[in-house]
């Protein structure tokens, strides 16, 4: 596990080991204008959604991408997607927490 506070050495902080084989994808477009953007939110969701049906814990990074000179280094040389707009970290982990839900009658009715 990386330790983000390098000067600092603190001795108890715990540690957990990342899993064995993650996997990075990126989600990209041609262009980079609004309507490829949205474009981009909806496959982003889609992948997301498929990803927990699938057991897949996902994380999003997006700080490579906030800066203009890491944004083009973050795409595949050989890649035809021209804008990376996500950067998706997919692998196994352990399961979380469910998060609280009211019930469905709470939020919903019907006349």
């Amino acid at each position: 596990m990386r330790d983000f506070d390098s000067p600092r050495r603190v001795s108890d902080r715990g540690a957990a080991p990342f899993e064995r084989d993650p996997q990075i994808a990126l989600l990209g477009t041609v262009r980079d204008a609004p309507r490829e953007w949205l474009a981009a939110g909806q496959a982003l969701h889609r992948v997301l959604l498929r990803a927990a049906l699938d057991g897949l814990a996902t994380s999003l990074m997006s700080q490579p991408l906030e800066r203009p000179e890491l944004r083009h280094l973050a795409r595949g040389p050989l890649s035809t997607t021209s804008f990376v707009q996500m950067v998706i970290r997919m692998g196994y982990g352990p399961l979380g927490r469910a998060t609280p839900r009211r019930p469905v009658s709470e939020v919903l009715g019907f006349a």
